[in-house]
């Protein structure tokens, strides 16, 4: 072949390859890139870019994946910090009633007291004046509400009043009228009423809340619907993309399905709280739009347990049954009521009090075990946690679990704020059994834990390098709304300190990378849910959070500053800060 012919040849090749379409991209829906993904994989790799297609994640890298997709929508993450959403295993809805005034946010007694003034003239005499969250270390005053504080506000309203934590709350006189609490009414079994010198009711009532709160009209579904929703809308904006509600009932299911006839609701955990069945509709309609729920339920009663059809795992992705829970074995250290094996500090003879005989919690207990669902009750104090452990161990080695294996049942208890002695840690680790703990507790309560806890109590309360690291227990974070946000919590575990900065037990700080594994992966875990969220991997949901600084080097004190800039379920983006620069279309 002639030189000129092969040149020909060789120019036409070329050519013919430059005519060819350039390699397609694969089309997908969504790409972040330019930041720092932190994908909490086993390896806990780190990457700058992530590729979705629906609801799920199809690639993670860095900026090559723009060569190898295209999307509709991509966002410049200018250098912030991607991550998996936080997942709460331990949260109750806490939404706004019309009869509610704002008490969380008092900064003081006579604030509390003007909202009272504001709400009882809205309402008229007479009309119950309701409210969540307030806490005597908010107050200047750096006192619990009284009575007396409360009759002076609102003489002419009952109010009822509930504690951070829903371990106590006040009341005035006009709601004690109702409740026909005084002078001489009984302590109530596993509860407390706390009085004055003289015997009278002081206002505050530890644990047994109900004994007034069952005076409360209800408000009703049709009431709390829309404040639920917005509620739930809320918890998008912390970051939070999946939460186990621990307060759920089975109450408004059909009689002979779990349900009761009975009208005589708590609504402290009440007729008004998001049920099963109040769930399924608002999910059914939103689910999208919504932060994932798994939800406890709290025990019924066995009989009602064995009419009800389902048991844990049924569900979905949006919304799916969890544990038994959270049953308490004790109260808090918002009474304080836990239960402890020791004395509080300061009050000789007083530890508490648990909840259930041995046999009454056995019995709980086995009923559930024997219908094949997990487990996930509240044991705070070491007295509780000790019994608790005893019940389940028994449970779990005597009733086999067709469903799963002996080593993955995934039972847990709520909370383990005070450590048990080794034997008990022993014994859950020989039985698998979890931990759903809240080191946001230790922040919050910090002043609580001070006054009424011995020195060594004190220093490892709500430890998590003993039991994970010693122990080998498992262990997923959460917040049970003291407060809700996850920054919170990841400050609390990786510092160890309170408001006051005085950092209690620093031995038993983890590191950032495990802080934010068990409020991420290890949320998912607890509900056998692994291979669908809670890390940044292919074929996850594309459940993601966007910080606008670096959790894992930032100063601490951005843990407690910091907001989540973006969040985003499945792919879509849910809800985004205004400060967050150009605004990216929410999810319809």
């Amino acid at each position: 072949m002639g030189v000129s012919r092969r040149i020909g040849l060789l120019g036409g090749l070329i050519a013919a390859t430059l005519a060819q379409p350039a390699s397609a991209k694969e089309a997908v829906d969504l790409i972040l890139h330019k930041g720092q993904v932190i994908t909490v994989d086993r390896a806990f790799t780190l990457k700058t870019a992530v590729a979705v297609k629906g609801e799920r994640i199809v690639a993670v890298g860095g900026e090559e994946l723009l060569d190898a997709y295209s999307a509709p929508k991509v966002i410049d993450l200018a250098g912030k910090t991607l991550m998996p959403g936080f997942i709460d295993t331990h949260l109750h809805p806490k939404p706004v009633s019309p009869n509610d005034i704002a008490v969380q946010d008092a900064k003081s007694i006579a604030e509390v007291q003007a909202m009272l003034r504001a709400k009882a003239k809205e309402l008229g005499p007479g009309k119950w004046i309701t409210g969540y969250g307030w806490q005597e270390s908010n107050f200047a005053e750096k006192r619990n509400l009284s009575r007396a504080d409360l009759d002076a506000a609102a003489p002419n309203n009952p109010v009822a009043l509930l504690r951070a934590g829903s371990h106590s709350a006040a009341y005035n006189t006009a709601a004690f009228r109702i409740a026909k609490v005084d002078k001489s009414t009984p302590e109530p079994a596993t509860g407390l009423i706390e009085r004055g010198p003289d015997g009278e009711p002081s206002g505050i009532i530890r644990e047994r809340m109900d004994v007034v709160s069952k005076f409360i009209p209800d408000p009703g579904w049709e009431a709390m619907r829309g404040p639920t929703i917005t509620w739930l809308k809320q918890m998008l904006a912390l970051g939070i993309t999946s939460f186990h509600d621990a307060s759920g009932t089975i109450d408004d299911e059909p009689v002979g399905k779990g349900g009761t006839a009975s009208k005589d609701l708590d609504p402290l955990w009440g007729a008004s709280n998001m049920t099963w069945k109040r769930a399924r509709e608002v999910y059914a309609t939103m689910g999208a739009e919504l932060p994932r729920i798994t939800m406890y339920i709290i025990h019924p009663g066995a009989e009602r347990l064995k009419a009800f059809p389902y048991h844990t795992g049924y569900g979905d992705n949006h919304l799916r049954l969890g544990a038994i829970g959270e049953n308490a074995v004790d109260g808090g250290f918002t009474g304080p009521t836990a239960w402890l094996l020791a004395d509080y500090k300061g009050q000789p003879g007083f530890r508490g009090k648990g909840r259930f005989t041995d046999a009454e919690l056995q019995e709980l207990v086995d009923s559930a075990a024997k219908l094949g669902w997990q487990m996930g009750i509240h044991a705070i104090g070491d007295a509780a946690i000790v019994q608790a452990v005893k019940a389940y161990h028994t449970a779990l080695t005597t009733i086999p679990d067709p469903a799963h294996a002996p080593s993955d049942r995934r039972w847990f208890l709520d909370h383990f704020t005070i450590m048990p002695p080794d034997e008990t840690m022993a014994t859950m680790a020989q039985d698998h059994v979890m931990i759903s703990q809240q080191p946001n507790f230790l922040y919050n309560l910090d002043d609580r834990y001070a006054a009424l806890l011995d020195d060594w109590r004190l220093a490892h309360n709500n430890a998590v390098v003993t039991p994970v690291s010693k122990f080998g227990l498992f262990m997923a974070f959460a917040s049970d709304n003291l407060p809700i946000g996850p920054l919170v919590g990841l400050y609390a575990a990786t510092t160890r300190k309170g408001p006051s900065g005085v950092a209690r037990g620093p031995e038993e700080a983890v590191s950032r990378a495990e802080a934010i594994r068990m409020y991420t992966a290890n949320g998912a875990y607890l509900s056998w849910e692994e291979n669908e969220k809670g890390t940044l991997e292919p074929g996850k949901l594309a459940d993601m959070i966007v910080l606008p600084f670096d959790p894992l080097t930032a100063p601490e004190e951005s843990f407690l500053t910091g907001k989540v800039d973006m969040t985003f379920v499945g792919g879509k983006l849910v809800f985004q800060c205004e400060r967050s620069g150009k605004k990216v279309a929410l999810a319809k």
